[in-house]
């Protein structure tokens, strides 16, 4: 395992205060303010420990009501809010500065067998065959910011290759559609809560931005302002991400300053692991010198 991914699982594993009450320290990722993917996995960890049972989450909803301070720690506060014979239901609050920043509601399952059927999995090139995110900063290092190019040469947890990444420097529209594989840097422990917590981590990422392709825009142009608003996965079956898993990106709608993108994510067999769904704010100042 690397020392980067080691960092990130120790980072989403909490400080445990009291009952019901644990903190969680911040990375700064360079964009900010706290990256919502780390907060909806520390939240998500934090609701797991209240759990007496073997229960593994199956859904999650949240709501991003304030930036996070990427410098200070967070505070997560769980409330019980039901133990029943097959689900358990929690409602997390992450509070910095005394005011909370976000909202979670989870609910946990028995493991069950019953019906099943699945999406097919998108028909794509497997990740062999793209480039990492270092090999694309080489590329493209004469066009981008030394800032983002650092950010892309560091060391990452996750290891992303995108199906024909777009160049964030152009206007090139394409369709509202992105695949990314991914995996973690090195041997994943055993434990299916960590792989979990990971997955919601990594759910975040080439998520909301696939709103801005067929309009030519991306994260680096001039006046863009993006933030989550709201985000939910549902768990369907285990997995580990210490081998390559698809990302499937789709934005079906953006309207009213609002973007709205769906993803999947499938195994390399062809399993559908898990969905997610964001929307999150997306507005452009027309008023910036370039």
């Amino acid at each position: 395992m690397s020392q980067v991914l080691s960092e990130l699982l120790s980072l989403l594993s909490l400080e445990r205060l009291e009952e019901g009450l644990f903190r969680g320290q911040s990375l700064d990722l360079g964009f900010g303010h706290v990256f919502g993917g780390q907060v909806m996995g520390q939240a998500l960890s934090a609701a797991k420990q209240t759990l007496k049972t073997n229960r593994q989450v199956h859904s999650l909803h949240s709501y991003f009501l304030r930036p996070g301070d990427e410098h200070l720690p967070i505070i997560y506060d769980v409330e019980i809010i039901r133990d029943g014979g097959s689900f358990s239901a929690r409602r997390v609050k992450a509070i910095q500065k005394g005011r909370p920043i976000f909202y979670m509601t989870c609910s946990f399952q028995e493991p069950e067998v019953g019906f099943e059927h699945q999406d097919t999995m998108p028909n794509i090139p497997g990740p062999e065959t793209l480039l990492n995110k270092q090999d694309l900063a080489q590329k493209l290092k004469a066009q981008l910011p030394q800032s983002v190019f650092d950010h892309l040469m560091a060391e990452s947890p996750l290891e992303m290759r995108l199906l024909e990444p777009m160049n964030d420097m152009t206007s090139d529209k394409k369709p509202a559609k992105r695949y990314v594989w991914l995996k973690a840097k090195g041997k994943m422990p055993t434990d299916p809560c960590l792989q979990d917590y990971l997955l919601a981590y990594a759910s975040d990422f080439n998520f909301l931005v696939t709103a801005l392709q067929p309009h030519g825009k991306s994260f680096l142009t001039p006046g863009i302002k993006m933030a989550t608003i709201d985000h939910a996965m549902w768990f369907h079956r285990s997995f580990d991400l210490s081998d390559w898993v698809l990302y499937s990106v789709d934005s079906p709608n953006a309207c009213g300053g609002r973007g709205l993108v769906k993803g999947q994510f499938f195994n390399q067999q062809g399993e559908l692991l898990a969905s997610a769904t964001q929307e999150g704010l997306i507005r452009m100042k027309h008023n910036v010198v370039k």
